[in-house]
């Protein structure tokens, strides 16, 4: 098999996941765990050194970072329809994938592990708040820039939507009401088959993992 997904679908490989089957592709997961058991073991650190997840190995050619990831599959298999055919379009594609990974990314996870993720014992109020105020103000912005369109580089869904709505995906628990724009977005992109299909193995892969584990995912990332 040509295409091989590294990482367990509860981690940033959902991302992969989700454009592979956006795709139609054929492909092998590997779902493998953080630390030393599992990303950074020595047969995965000879793939990718960084000890992260998620990587792929597509006919040789190795890759990591989940949203590089993406991009690359939605540009190899889909120029012209999922990935845009303009320079302006692929430039939007772009600017899109960075403010999610620079503006929310953290925010959201911050917020899902104090208000779900983590035992309720150990959940802390004040980071939980905190998250909500951090990813507000950029809540707002998308919630704008889809106020008239349906998905964000125009009518259709692109890599762009799914970037981003991968990026939040955990915020589809929050209280969206405030970006109504934002939520009826979302709802959208992850009611899609494909997301469905990435997110039934992320929700299989949220409800198997132990406490110790998602204690130690909050402790790596100092969330």
């Amino acid at each position: 098999m040509s295409l091989r997904i590294y990482g367990i679908a509860r981690t940033r490989a959902f991302r992969a996941l989700w454009m592979a089957e956006e795709l139609g592709l054929v492909y092998e997961h590997l779902p493998i765990e953080i630390g030393d058991a599992g990303a950074r073991a020595p047969e995965f650190l000879k793939i990718n050194p960084n000890g992260r997840l998620p990587f792929i190995e597509d006919d040789g050619f190795v890759l990591f970072e989940s949203l590089a990831i993406t991009l690359y599959l939605a540009k190899k298999h889909s120029t012209g329809k999922l990935y845009p055919g303009t320079l302006q379009g692929e430039a939007k594609a772009w600017q899109w994938t960075s403010w999610a990974l620079n503006e929310v990314d953290r925010g959201v996870n911050i917020w899902s592990l104090h208000a779900v993720r983590l035992p309720q014992a150990e959940r802390d109020a004040a980071k939980r708040d905190e998250a909500l105020k951090v990813v507000a103000s950029p809540f707002k912005v998308l919630d704008a820039a889809l106020a008239n369109h349906p998905y964000l580089l125009g009518d259709d869904f692109t890599v762009a939507d799914l970037n981003v709505a991968a990026v939040i995906s955990r915020a589809v628990d929050m209280d969206l009401s405030a970006v109504p724009n934002l939520k009826a977005w979302l709802s959208r992109c992850l009611e899609r088959p494909a997301a469905r299909k990435a997110l039934a193995l992320k929700t299989k892969a949220d409800n198997e993992t132990p406490p110790e584990v998602t204690r130690r995912i909050a402790k790596l990332n100092r969330l």
